[in-house]
């Protein structure tokens, strides 16, 4: 059983930094293709980063230069968020999928960051 949970959520001004946190079992964090994304209210769930196998990471045009996508030996995927804007207000999931694979088969619960003015 494949079980994604995200942490490191919560609120923050704008300009501020968080971390997210993906701990992940039943899969091999070092093997799989992960994601990173985003719903806000009102809208449709949008894609944030995505990290392969190899080869280098993919952003959304929106985060680019602010967040960045990893992974360790741990076991977790982190998504470093820098210079956050209001509108990156939205609940975050972490995704994971079989690289062989388009859709991603698994998807943690999510969790809220919120960044004020």
């Amino acid at each position: 059983q494949v079980l994604l949970v995200e942490s490191g959520g919560g609120s923050v001004q704008a300009g501020g930094s968080l971390r997210l946190s993906c701990a992940s079992s039943g899969i091999t964090v070092s093997t799989s293709c992960m994601g990173w994304f985003r719903q806000a209210p009102g809208k449709g769930r949008e894609g944030v980063a995505s990290i392969e196998r190899f080869g280098p990471p993919g952003y959304a045009d929106s985060v680019k230069g602010r967040f960045t996508i990893s992974k360790d030996n741990a076991n977790i995927l982190y998504l470093q968020m820098n210079s956050l804007k209001p509108e990156d207000t939205a609940k975050y999931y972490c995704a994971a999928r079989f690289c062989d694979e388009i859709e991603y088969r698994y998807w943690g619960q999510g969790t809220q960051v919120t960044v004020s003015t």
